[in-house]
């Protein structure tokens, strides 16, 4: 950045134009750092030049007047050369016939149209050849051995990640079996960060199949939230992917401790395996329906009944749910809100009891639902709290909802992350992909 600021500004002094040969080893960000100029620097225009372009004065010219000629020309014009010398090895006057003609753009109508050319080689001996080149016109001359580096080896697997997520509208790495520690163990293998992203690519390929393995069961855990505590769920989760669990945050939120310790592996293909899903619900959608917990027929009014089947859980269990459609979930301060918040406090010591009343909701909407319900996959056996059978086929056909009834002055972000650490590894070793302890 410094070097193409200092022939901006010498051009800005003496006009003509600037050449600079940049030097990286393959997958060092050559390419990029060159295209990322025009992010950092707005009144700069970066283009790439043809093989036409650089084997004929001709096409260069043309090239280089017609961005110029553009209805809104930039400050700068910067023309790179992306690693041409592999098509050109056998033509070694290529780089004394490019640097003769830009020496006659610099001497024509370029003098005052401020124009930076970029040849990215990655060879040290080609770029020496390229900086020879200029022995008759020096001036244009940038540097004669600059070499980029990339960025700093620490910094490679959250580049990697955030490369593939926004390549891929979001999805995580983590969705592939590939971990952070997968990407740390890469990078430190890796002499580049493009042979660390090849490498990633490799093992893409054999994990992507097992998503084709999809359990017979969804895992949704279903959270009961009060007040801005339902932000520190919604923290934990993805709304806009149908309230997925946000393994990176779920990550994040551990230490560098247990990212030793932990089983992350088994734990991510758990919740790829059951597709699992974190859900807040607002407590004034339960307490209406969830008086005198000891009675198993206590009355269940219709009224309220619609207002639960308005929820964002019961969507996402019944499996209509849809974020475009769907309001924001939110805390609402309200008398309705106060009382049931109340209410909940006096409850949470009991999660049988509402884990059974709820069971009792779901059936009552059109869901059949068994309360503490054992299941059965890939030869082992779990209890769930509540087992929803989806109707209408709905795919998977079976939900086991996990309640995480816990008081709402423990909803904080790490007891949000053990609460669900406890439930991965049990439904890790249901699907066996963790031994039971």
């Amino acid at each position: 950045m410094h070097l193409v600021k200092q022939a901006a500004a010498g051009m800005a002094v003496s006009g003509g134009i600037r050449f600079l040969p940049i030097y990286g080893q393959s997958g060092s960000g050559k390419t990029s750092a060159a295209q990322e100029l025009s992010t950092h620097l707005p009144e700069c225009e970066v283009f790439t030049l043809t093989r036409e372009a650089i084997e004929s004065q001709e096409s260069l010219n043309a090239a280089v007047h017609a961005q110029w000629k553009r209805r809104l020309p930039p400050k700068l014009l910067i023309a790179v050369v992306d690693q041409y010398e592999e098509n050109v090895a056998r033509r070694t006057d290529v780089p004394t016939r490019f640097v003769e003609a830009l020496s006659l753009l610099d001497r024509g109508e370029l003098r005052t149209n401020p124009t930076l050319f970029l040849w990215l080689t990655t060879s040290k001996e080609f770029q020496g050849d390229l900086a020879e080149a200029t022995s008759r016109n020096e001036r244009i001359l940038v540097a004669r051995s600059f070499e980029i580096a990339g960025p700093v080896q620490a910094a490679w697997p959250q580049i990697i990640e955030e490369t593939f997520e926004f390549h891929n509208h979001g999805q995580m790495l983590a969705d592939f079996d590939v971990l952070r520690d997968d990407l740390d163990e890469i990078s430190y293998a890796s002499g580049t960060i493009g042979q660390a992203i090849e490498e990633v690519g490799r093992r893409l390929g054999p994990h992507a199949s097992r998503l084709q393995d999809i359990s017979d069961y969804q895992v949704v855990m279903a959270w009961p939230v009060t007040g801005s505590r339902i932000d520190r769920i919604l923290a934990f989760t993805l709304p806009g992917d149908g309230y997925k669990l946000d393994w990176n945050a779920f990550y994040r939120a551990h230490d560098q401790n247990a990212h030793v310790s932990l089983p992350f592996h088994a734990l991510n293909r758990a919740r790829l395996y059951f597709d699992v899903r974190l859900v807040p619900i607002a407590v004034a959608d339960l307490h209406a329906l969830s008086h005198d917990l000891e009675n198993i027929g206590a009355p269940l009014a219709p009224s309220y009944l619609e207002r639960f089947k308005k929820s964002h859980l019961y969507s996402v269990v019944e499996g209509s749910y849809d974020p475009a459609a769907a309001s924001r979930l939110r805390a609402r301060e309200s008398k309705r809100a106060d009382d049931a918040a109340t209410w909940y406090e006096t409850v949470t010591d009991q999660p049988v009891l509402l884990g059974r009343r709820m069971a009792r909701i779901f059936s009552n909407v059109g869901l059949p639902a068994k309360h503490e319900a054992s299941v059965t996959a890939k030869n082992h056996t779990a209890r769930t709290d509540i087992l929803v059978q989806r109707v209408g086929g709905g795919s998977p056909a079976k939900v086991l909802l996990e309640l995480k009834a816990f008081s709402t002055k423990n909803t904080m972000p790490a007891a949000i992350r053990d609460a669900v650490r406890g439930t991965l590894r049990k439904y890790a070793q249901l699907g066996g992909f963790l031994e039971r302890q």
